[in-house]
């Protein structure tokens, strides 16, 4: 599992000219799944990213977490984070998991999110064709492989 993890200003999730989320302060994820991806996946980077301290605190230092700071949380899924670009130009997707498991794993990263996180979270709308907007604060923007704990 990859997730670009972007601390922001202000976030929201447009399909088909509807907002369907938005948030001020706190994170956007892009969550990118593969076939392999498991709970262990799932609970590793819920646990990791609420509690990453990249949010600053009242000295201007980044100390603090998504959860100490009362932040929101938008997760949108994105294939296109498994891409693959080692042949040609065109980027292969092979890797990413197949929607039928896509969708489980997503949904179950939402709602572990959301228990760590104890608040509810926004999502977009899984295969849909969606306009994500963000305002980028700092720039944050980090890149996490449950595949690369160590």
């Amino acid at each position: 599992m990859k997730v670009v993890i972007q601390r922001v200003s202000e976030a929201s999730v447009t399909v088909k000219g509807k907002i369907v989320s938005d948030i001020k302060q706190g994170l956007l994820l892009l969550l990118g799944v593969v076939e392999e991806d498991s709970k262990e996946d799932i609970d590793w980077l819920c646990k990791k990213i609420v509690n990453l301290r990249i949010f600053n605190d009242e000295n201007g230092v980044m100390n603090d977490s998504v959860l100490r700071v009362n932040g929101e949380v938008i997760v949108v899924s994105q294939f296109t984070l498994q891409a693959s670009t080692k042949k040609g130009n065109r980027p292969s997707y092979i890797n990413a998991a197949k929607p039928e498991v896509a969708i489980s794993l997503y949904e179950q990263f939402v709602l572990q999110f959301e228990r760590e996180l104890g608040t509810q979270v926004g999502t977009g709308i899984f295969g849909a064709d969606m306009k994500v907007s963000l305002l980028n604060d700092g720039p944050v923007t980090i890149l996490m492989d449950s595949k690369n704990k160590v």
